[in-house]
């Protein structure tokens, strides 16, 4: 909770009472690796904070190959309060710990903490915006430049998570990867 708090207090100021409702309200959870945090076609009926780990977004296309869309790794914030199922899966892509918030509860301290929604915008807006940083111009670089910039936009993520995971957010295969890796060495 203590990292969580400490993450929010960037955003904005809170009072002693604020953290303690917050405090009170989240739980701490493990996810294991492959474990789903959300599932495509479902309602997320929970905000959720890393606290440990690396999640990722991924979606199936219309072949059926699974795509990694993006990687979330520690203080990252995960809400969808849109009461509409997901399209795509929030999967641990290595063992994960989170602080979790019912969408209820969430509502509550937003209802209760009057700056509340300036915060979350300010976070939500800074996500967004190292988010579209992230996002791998996939269609107009090779595959090792994608590589490279892959490993200088995720630099702590490269030797944390299955190869196949970043050979499909690259868009190529995991035997391209391997050959990719093999000669940038």
């Amino acid at each position: 909770m203590e990292e969580f708090l400490e993450f929010i207090l960037q955003f904005g100021h809170l009072n002693k009472q604020q953290t303690d409702l917050i405090a009170g309200k989240g739980k701490e959870i493990e996810l294991h690796k492959d474990e789903y945090f959300a599932e495509a076609g479902k309602v997320l009926k929970q905000v959720g904070f890393i606290l440990d780990g690396i999640l990722r977004i991924c979606y199936y296309n219309n072949k059926g190959e699974e795509i990694t869309k993006i990687f979330m790794e520690e203080k990252h914030l995960l809400f969808h309060l849109k009461n509409v199922p997901s399209t795509e899966y929030i999967q641990a892509a290595t063992p994960c710990r989170l602080l979790v918030f019912s969408n209820q509860d969430w509502k509550e301290i937003s209802d209760t903490i009057i700056d509340w929604e300036n915060i979350i915008q300010k976070i939500t807006n800074k996500s967004l915006a190292r988010k579209l940083e992230r996002v791998s111009p996939l269609v107009s670089q090779d595959a090792t430049t994608r590589y490279l910039e892959f490993m200088e936009k995720y630099p702590t993520l490269v030797n944390r998570i299955p190869l196949s995971y970043i050979a499909s957010y690259l868009g190529i295969t995991q035997q391209s990867l391997s050959r990719i890796r093999k000669n940038i060495r």
